[in-house]
């Protein structure tokens, strides 16, 4: 393992140290590890909070500001974080209007998260729940309730945030919220593995010369294992996966992202959006706009996943809204 860290026990905790110096007018601390905006809580705006394990940056911390997250709370790499962070920082980027949780439908948040939901609804804050669960490769049709939440779920920080910013209710906020989960599929594929700190050694095993179709960002297994196949091979299964998966009319519009899982140069993600424009156009649709560039990570894992969703005029608004956070990049 050759990384640039001190003790591995202690990354996260300096990870954080180190978001919080770089960008301490944007950004402050709660708790043990609870990262909220620095002018945290807004009166009278319903707060978006959310969270999960590090190793996945710029998700989570990198989502907290204007239009985006109000909070997040930190686990250890690919680990949940605890019920008692999760609870101090909704308490502290609760503005009177009620809390959006936002999160991955993975089985240790979604214990936790619940746990502070309920310790937050005892006390008597309005807190209202949605998981991202976009991977069609975890869960056929029918289960989607098991899928995990990868790449897509920046789409639904997006449009909660601008929503919420905008004035809407928590009912409001969570209903345009779960109509933009509804239209919106990812799909990954792993080139090689990566190596958790505390670990030293790698999350999988992959032969050179080989790729996992649909693994996940934590290293879950995938639909199979096959040689690496071209570029636009992997593209036209992965996007036809997702069609299969959400069918769309021609004419209708998308927004496409390419996400690079950590150590795949952004050249190679230009390389999969042109066979993605040229495939969605052959299907008769309309890509809206593209969103290329390492959203959603998995420490140095090699490889990439695509995120479809479909949209219409109230989601583009909002996916077009102004927003402002240290590390959210939008072309």
């Amino acid at each position: 393992m050759q990384k640039l860290i001190n003790a591995p026990e202690a990354f996260v905790d300096e990870v954080l140290e180190g978001m919080i110096l770089a960008h301490s007018q944007e950004l402050a601390r709660v708790g043990s590890r609870g990262i909220v905006r620095a002018d945290a809580p807004i009166r009278g705006k319903v707060a978006i909070a959310t969270g999960g394990g590090s190793g996945h940056l710029p998700l989570f911390s990198g989502y907290v500001g204007r239009g985006l997250a109000d909070g997040v709370a930190i686990g250890e790499v690919f680990a949940s974080p605890t019920a008692e962070d999760m609870l101090s920082v909704m308490q502290a980027i609760d503005g009177g209007a009620g809390v959006l949780q936002l999160f991955g439908n993975y089985g240790g948040d979604v214990m936790n998260f619940g746990l502070a939901a309920d310790l937050a609804q005892a006390d008597g804050m309005e807190v209202i729940t949605i998981r991202g669960a976009d991977d069609v490769a975890s869960a056929p049709r029918g289960e989607e309730g098991r899928r995990r939440g990868i790449a897509g779920i920046v789409f639904l920080y997006k449009i909660a945030g601008a929503a919420a910013d905008a004035g809407a209710s928590l009912a409001e906020v969570k209903s345009v919220t779960d109509r933009a989960a509804a239209n919106l599929r990812s799909m990954g594929v792993a080139l090689a593995p990566c190596i958790v700190p505390a670990a030293g050694r790698p999350t999988f095993e992959l032969p050179d010369g080989a790729m996992e179709i649909g693994m996940g960002i934590h290293g879950e297994p995938g639909v199979r294992r096959e040689s690496l196949r071209e570029a636009d091979e992997i593209v036209d299964e992965l996007i036809g996966t997702i069609l299969d998966d959400l069918p769309m009319q021609r004419g209708e519009s998308v927004d496409v992202l390419i996400n690079g899982l950590g150590a795949t140069p952004i050249e190679e993600l230009y390389v999969l959006y042109r066979e993605a424009a040229a495939r969605l156009g052959a299907d008769g649709l309309l890509i809206r706009r593209g969103w290329v560039g390492e959203y959603v990570t998995s420490l140095e894992m090699a490889g990439a996943s695509i995120s479809l969703l479909r949209v219409d005029d109230e989601l583009v608004r909002l996916l077009d809204a102004p927003a402002s956070a240290p590390l959210f990049r939008r072309l």
